[in-house]
């Protein structure tokens, strides 16, 4: 996949967003120097497909708190989910799945999926009462049938956009 450079990131914080190493991008993308990389450059992500390979897509609707999954564009599923609160807003954006730990434990429910900004994903929820409401530390939360049975559509390298 190849993410292009905005204004603020680094290396170090693309390689963060997308739970890989600052040496892995380097290598994939002929670097030299680490510290020297501009706004609109082109860097290959390893290991990622290209998400326009990808049939699926997912829309978040933050003020709605609904998940829409499209699958060659086409609505396939909504699904209801809580987003964050007022302290804690859920970013907006284009994202993509970068990886999955399945019953990570805790408040995330049955499966994280996470997202390519480093602290964010989609996850179950050990709190099912929250869905619907804008409660969470920004990330997006599911019921948890649901969200496994979204990752169980869903590869990694699928686009995740999260608007108003």
């Amino acid at each position: 996949m190849i993410h292009i450079v905005k204004q603020g990131e680094s290396l170090a914080l693309i390689a963060a967003n997308y739970r890989t190493t600052i040496n892995k991008l380097l290598s994939a993308n002929s670097i030299q120097n680490p510290n020297i990389i501009y706004i609109g450059q082109k860097i290959t992500i390893p290991g990622l497909p290209n998400p326009n390979t990808i049939p699926y897509s997912i829309q978040i609707s933050i003020s709605n708190k609904r998940l829409t999954l499209n699958r060659n564009g086409q609505v396939m599923k909504e699904y209801p989910i809580a987003v964050g609160k007022m302290v804690s807003s859920t970013p907006v954006g284009d994202f993509v799945i970068v990886n999955r730990e399945p019953n990570p434990g805790g408040p995330f429910g049955a499966m994280w999926l996470s997202l390519s900004k480093i602290h964010y994903g989609i996850h179950g929820t050990n709190n099912p009462s929250s869905i619907g409401k804008a409660v969470s530390q920004g990330c997006i939360r599911m019921y948890n049938s649901d969200v496994l049975e979204l990752a169980s559509l869903v590869p990694n390298g699928t686009n995740v956009m999260i608007r108003p």
